[in-house]
């Protein structure tokens, strides 16, 4: 459960007796957590109107102690939970009104590194965002999402809209893309996740066939499972062959 914050961001030019810090002190202050965070980021959040720092009366933005928490909170539900900007906006308004929430499992690619998968019915079920919300959710423009669904590594459900794994997808793509890999460089990796989710279908795929309902909820445990090991493993022999030491 997350605690309601202390207050919120105010409006409005600054007074001496404020302790307001400059976009620059913030970023400062919010590495130490976030590596990666930039000033464009903050103004990002700051024009989806998540967050609402002052302004001087020469046009500065001035950030409050609430101000950098809010980011702070912001930035962990999309690092932790990989939650479109709606919906983290929904949960900041919540604990505003003073409201407790419950913040979804990880994603599925950090239950895999972990090497737990939760039952079926325990886990949250995420809705299915629409195309405006992935754009926002990866923080990527419409020719970037179109380029990516042009190599394969993003594709929209059969029903329209895109699911939780496919969020997941798109906010690491566009992570990796600040690091100058580019979609066609990541062609390769797309197609060593098809070969390794073909095996598993091989494994698997006797078992989905079975009339025994049993068998069937097995087959699904056993797809989890092999999924879990393969992505370990490819975790694992990436740092090996980088000469790093595993965690």
């Amino acid at each position: 459960m997350l605690r309601t914050p202390t207050g919120g961001a105010g409006h409005g030019t600054a007074t001496a007796g404020d302790r307001l810090v400059s976009i620059g002190t913030v970023l400062n202050q919010l590495r130490d957590e976030f590596p990666e965070v930039t000033i464009s980021k903050i103004r990002f959040l700051e024009a989806e109107g998540l967050v609402e720092p002052r302004r001087t009366a020469s046009g500065y933005r001035k950030f409050s102690p609430q101000d950098v928490e809010r980011l702070a909170q912001i930035l962990r539900m999309q690092r932790d939970h990989y939650l479109p900007l709606k919906v983290i906006r929904e949960h900041l308004d919540a604990l505003a009104r003073g409201e407790q929430i419950r913040l979804p499992s990880p994603s599925p690619q950090r239950d895999l590194l972990d090497g737990a998968w939760e039952p079926e019915g325990d886990r949250p079920t995420a809705a299915r965002v629409g195309r405006a919300e992935l754009l926002a959710a990866a923080e990527v423009s419409e020719e970037e999402l179109a380029e990516w669904e042009s190599y394969g590594l993003i594709a929209a459900g059969a029903e329209g809209g895109y699911d939780a794994e496919t969020v997941t997808v798109a906010r690491l793509v566009a992570d990796l893309g600040r690091f100058g890999l580019e979609p066609r460089h990541l062609r390769a990796v797309k197609a060593a996740a098809d070969r390794e989710a073909g095996l598993v279908e091989q494994v698997v795929a006797p078992l989905r066939r079975h009339r025994n309902p049993q068998t069937r909820a097995h087959a699904e445990a056993t797809a989890k499972e092999l999924a879990g090991l393969s992505v370990r493993l490819h975790a694992a022999l990436v740092q090996t062959a980088l000469g790093l030491r595993l965690p």
